[in-house]
């Protein structure tokens, strides 16, 4: 299965430069990168300097406040309050360690001395008992704080996903933002960790800062350049590793998904059987080297940053002890104010090196939460609109007028063109023609998932695009050609359907009849409480034709006044094809609009009206006798489809009927079941 290059073939590029591996050209068409020169992301790169981190402090630690009122509002002021009055604490034992090494080191008997640093001895004891209590109620409102933000913000963003419009859901640059800003609210929870030890080391900064000054104006900007190059370290290692992130996440993506398809149970069977497991271990490998060389690439490039950092901040420590050297051997100061200055300096240099990181780490995860933020945006811009129109209570028809409506960055052919048609309430309607031809995208508009790029799709004269979604939705119900089997249980599955009803055995009893699923849940080990979902323990595995029954019954249980159905029989059998189209007639007989798509025209010859669609243009309408009368597109798939039945294969028919199924029967007779 290897691709063979053309004799000649440059190696291909991705937009960072980087050679592009086999594998992303192979199984996804091309390179796996996002190209952050022009992507929504660069203003955060460029704007992560040291003068930008520092003046949106205050922006950061509002940011986590808010995140952390917002999830627990008492925990959050335990923890604000713990942390200044740990930094005070901190302050208060520095001042009284220099009154201690003043009444050390000073004149008199030891005695005396020993005595008169008792009180200050005894205020060290108190700052530390105080101390070490806020740490611990710091800690614990911080364990409590931490779990809840990021719940919150994962509510909000799954919130916010689920509202937005189907297009949405479809867009390539939107579903990136979704694959980002899921970091997002684990960044949340850091967020709290990090502003608190911000708010910590800030204090003790100030508290050491403030002494410092005191001792020798010209210690503290000595101080300060010890720390510099630790801060410019993490930094630059910062935007490094958020632009990968960003440049990478595709590619990241792209190896979980071969990883998961070797133990997705839907795979199995043909990675057994045809052998694809090597295949994809070998592109799972390839995949993971690209990958590793990147985090190469940016560990080879931070070791370099670290050691430049690290020279300089031993020749800024180097001139900061001489200097200091130099204040004692000119008798500037004193032993004891030079004991305090050293305690000061390690404190402060302690401090300032945990500020820099912090802070640098708390911009780090607020980059994410940006990502996060930026998604609440754009899904709030992109969701699904709230309120309009009220839809007519018993319309008499639903009509398409010049309905033009294309996917964004497919063909340049429009999956509808000009479509005007009328489907009238009460009846069943069928929508035929070949694949392609715009059948599932049209019940896609009538359902309300998509809006006509041009035309209008109305209820009685009501326009659908400025009429209450929601309540359009209230009177759809749709199996769709690709239902989703939701890993849960028989009830679930039938129930979902209409989930904001509460759960009745009588309602679903008759969606199960309705649906002629009752054998299904029968054969189930537990009925109606069997897991449907195989890979957890206790599930059971449905065949198609199964999962179809359950899927008309959750269409049956929504009690839709419209109900779609795109190719309802596809996994059924003859028999049980021709059950659930008596159950579809037993639906239209009481009052219900059914849509019907299918690729079987025998199975529409009951429909009170035809469309049919043909490269998404409207090409036919009427009733199935009229359209096999015009001799028309229809009566041309008719017939395409009746002659695999007029002529067997003279073994699969006994000679009996042969003789009443020759060329002579009608095209009608041939495909009637």
């Amino acid at each position: 299965m290897r691709k063979a290059k053309p004799p000649g073939k440059p190696k291909a590029r991705g937009a960072d430069g980087r050679d592009v591996s086999e594998s992303e050209e192979l199984l996804f068409g091309g390179p796996l990168r996002y190209d952050t020169g022009w992507n929504q992301h660069q203003e955060a790169f460029l704007e992560l300097d040291f003068r930008a981190m520092v003046s949106r402090l205050p922006a950061l630690l509002g940011v986590s406040l808010r995140l952390a009122r917002q999830a627990d509002p008492r925990a959050a002021g335990i923890v604000v309050g713990a942390e200044v009055g740990r930094g005070v604490a901190e302050a208060v034992g520095l001042l009284a360690v220099n009154t201690i090494l003043g009444r050390l080191v000073g004149a008199g008997a030891i005695e005396d001395r020993l005595r008169g640093a008792v009180p200050a001895l005894t205020v060290m004891a108190a700052v530390l008992l105080v101390g070490a209590v806020l740490r611990a109620a710091s800690t614990y409102a911080t364990g409590r704080l931490e779990p809840k933000v990021e719940r919150v913000a994962t509510e909000l963003y799954l919130e916010r996903a689920a509202a937005v419009e189907l297009s949405a859901i479809e867009d390539h640059a939107f579903h990136k933002l979704l694959d980002t800003a899921q970091y997002g609210a684990r960044s949340s929870r850091y967020m709290i960790s990090h502003g608190t030890r911000v708010v910590n080391a800030m204090i003790s900064l100030v508290a050491a800062a403030g002494v410092l000054t005191v001792l020798h104006p010209l210690l503290l900007p000595l101080l300060v350049t010890m720390t510099l190059p630790s801060a410019w370290s993490a930094l630059v290692n910062a935007r490094r590793r958020y632009e990968s992130f960003h440049t990478w996440v595709q590619h990241a993506r792209a190896g979980h998904l071969i990883a998961s398809l070797l133990t997705e149970p839907e795979a199995a069977p043909e990675i057994r059987v045809h052998g694809v497991g090597p295949f994809l271990l070998r592109h799972f490998r390839a995949m993971s080297e690209t990958a590793e060389a990147e985090q190469a690439r940016l560990a080879r490039l931070a070791a370099r940053t670290g050691l430049f950092a690290a020279a300089w901040t031993g020749l800024a420590t180097v001139a900061t002890y001489a200097t200091l050297g130099g204040l004692l051997l000119t008798g500037t100061m004193a032993l004891a104010v030079a004991g305090t200055a050293v305690i000061a300096i390690r404190s402060g240099s302690t401090s300032l090196n945990t500020l820099v990181l912090e802070i640098n780490q708390l911009h780090e995860e607020a980059l994410f939460v940006g990502d996060l933020q930026r998604l609440y945006g754009e899904a709030a811009e992109r969701a699904i609109p709230r309120g309009g129109a009220a839809l007519p209570e018993d319309p008499r028809e639903i009509r398409f007028e010049n309905v033009t409506f294309g996917y964004p960055g497919e063909s340049a052919r429009p999956a509808l063109d000009d479509v005007s048609l009328t489907l009238p309430l009460g009846r069943i309607v069928a929508l035929v023609g070949e694949n392609g031809s715009g059948k599932t995208t049209l019940v896609k508009l009538l359902a309300g998932l998509y809006q006509p790029d041009r035309g209008r799709i109305l209820w009685d004269g009501v326009d659908a695009a400025g009429a209450d979604r929601r309540l359009l939705a209230e009177r759809i119900a749709m199996v769709a050609q690709d239902f989703k089997r939701w890993p849960f249980t028989a009830r679930v599955n039938v129930a979902v359907g209409r989930s904001s009803a509460p759960l009745t055995e009588d309602r679903l009893t008759a969606a199960i009849g309705e649906a002629g699923a009752e054998d299904v849940v029968a054969d189930l080990p537990r009925g109606l409480d069997t897991l449907l979902a195989r890979h957890f323990s206790g599930g059971h595995e449905l065949s198609g034709g199964q999962w179809q029954r359950l899927g008309i019954a959750r269409a049956a249980y929504r009690r839709g006044r419209i109900l779609i159905v795109d190719e309802p029989t596809a996994a059924l059998d003859a028999r049980a094809e021709l059950e659930v189209f008596e159950k579809i007639r037993a639906l239209a007989d009481s009052g219900q609009t059914v849509v019907l798509i299918t690729h079987r025209l025998a199975s529409v010859r009951h429909a009170d009206l035809v469309h049919v669609l043909e490269q998404g243009r409207l090409v036919e309408s009427g009733t199935p006798e009229e359209l096999l009368a015009g001799g028309g597109v229809y009566a041309e798939l008719y017939a395409l489809q009746a002659e695999q039945f007029a002529n067997p294969p003279a073994a699969a028919h006994p000679p009996a009927r042969q003789a009443g199924r020759g060329r002579g029967a009608s095209v009608r007779d041939a495909v009637t079941p």
